[in-house]
C-alpha cells in the first residue's frame, strides 16, 4: 500500500505516538507485509525469530517492538506493539468509507458491461468493457476488473483476510486495506470468495477461469489461463504460476507456490511448493503416479497378511 504523498519518520512517529531511530527527514512511502515490500515501506515485524529478516528486507523503515542495531540506510519504529500500531496506520490511511447505495458514485463502470440486480458495488471499484456481473455480487472497495469478465450469483470480492494475532482475551485482526485485482477474460463461478490483500494485491491472472465455490485467501497470486475447479480452497500468500489446473476439492497451505501447467488432482492437500510440469495427487502431496502406486500396494497388505499367517 503506498500513500498519496511522502510523509517523514517524524509525522510516522507521532501518528503512532512511538519513538524512532534515524533522521526525523527520512522518507516514508508506504506499508506492506514482508513479502511484497519495497524501498521507502514500512513492515512490522512482534518476535524475535523474524527480527533478522525484516531487518534485512527490502522494506527502509521496521516497525518493531525492541531496539536493535539498525541498518545502514534504514530507520525503525519503536512500538509496545507492532501488530496493534500497523492495524493504526491501516486505520489512518486506508480508513473504511460507509455506502449508503448499491453502485458508489465513484465507482467506474466500462463500456457494454451490464450489472444483474442487487448487486453492490463499493467505493472507487473499477470495472472494464463488456463485463457481466450477475445478480447478488459484492464487489468490495478499490477492487480492479479488467474487460470480458464474467463474474456469477453470489460470488464475494475483497472481502478481510483471515488474519489473527491470539491475544490473551481473544484475537486481534489484521485489518486488511489491500485490493482484489481480476485481470482481462477471467470467469468466476458462482458463491466465491476472493479476500483481498493486507496490504498488497490478491490477482487472478488473464484468461483464469473459477468454478462454483472456489475460495483464494489474501494475497495470493493466480496466474494466466488456470482452471480451478468447485470447493477448491486456496490460502494467503500462494503463488499459482500460468496454467496450472487444479480439479475439486482441494486445499493448500499458505506461502507456497504451484509450478508453470502443473496438475493438482482432486482432494489433494497441497502442503509444500511443487514443480510444474507435473501432476499430482494425495495428501500430504506427491507425485501422482507415485501417490497411486502406493495406494495399490496397501490394497495387497491383506494378501500378504494371509499368506504369512
Amino acid at each position: 500500500m503506498k500513500f498519496q504523498k511522502v510523509y517523514s519518520l517524524e509525522e510516522i512517529a507521532n501518528l503512532l505516538n512511538c519513538e524512532f531511530v534515524g533522521d526525523k527527514n527520512f522518507q516514508v512511502l508506504g506499508m506492506n507485509e514482508i513479502h511484497v515490500v519495497e524501498p521507502g515501506d514500512i513492515v512490522f515485524v512482534d518476535h524475535p525469530k523474524y527480527y533478522d529478516k525484516a531487518l534485512n528486507s527490502a522494506a527502509t523503515i521496521v516497525l518493531i517492538n525492541k531496539v536493535v542495531d539498525c541498518p545502514e540506510g534504514k530507520a525503525l519504529l519503536i512500538s509496545d506493539d507492532p501488530f496493534r500500531d500497523f492495524n493504526k496506520l491501516t486505520k489512518h490511511f486506508k480508513p473504511f468509507r460507509f455506502a449508503n447505495v448499491a453502485i458508489s458514485d465513484s465507482a467506474i463502470i466500462g463500456e457494454g458491461s451490464l450489472i444483474q440486480p442487487n448487486c453492490f458495488i463499493g467505493n472507487h471499484v473499477t470495472i472494464g468493457k463488456n463485463c457481466l456481473i450477475h445478480s447478488n455480487v459484492s464487489i468490495y472497495d478499490h477492487t480492479v476488473i479488467g474487460d470480458n469478465v464474467i463474474i456469477h450469483a453470489g460470488t464475494i470480492l475483497g472481502a478481510d483476510a483471515f488474519y489473527y494475532k491470539k491475544r490473551p482475551d481473544g484475537f486481534d485482526q489484521l485489518i486488511s486495506g489491500g485490493r482484489v485485482v481480476i485481470k482481462d477474460n477471467v470467469g468466476i463461478g458462482a458463491l466465491c470468495t476472493i479476500d483481498k490483500g493486507v496490504t498488497g494485491d490478491t490477482t487472478i491472472g488473464e484468461g483464469t477461469k473459477l468454478d462454483n465455490q472456489v475460495h483464494v485467501g489474501h494475497d495470493t497470486i493466480i496466474g494466466k489461463k488456470c482452471l480451478i475447479a468447485s470447493q477448491t480452497g486456496i490460502a494467503g500468500c500462494v503463488i499459482i504460476e500460468d496454467e496450472v489446473t487444479i480439479w475439486g476439492q482441494v486445499g493448500t497451505t499458505s506461502g507456497i507456490t504451484i509450478g508453470e501447467k502443473a496438475v493438482i488432482m482432486g482432494q489433494t492437500g497441497v502442503t509444500k511448493s511443487v514443480e510444474g510440469g507435473k501432476s499430482y495427487f494425495g495428501t500430504p502431496i506427491e507425485e501422482s503416479r507415485e501417490k497411486l502406486k502406493q495406494l495399490a500396494n496397501i490394497k495387497k497388505i491383506p494378501e500378504i497378511l494371509n499368506k504369512l499367517k
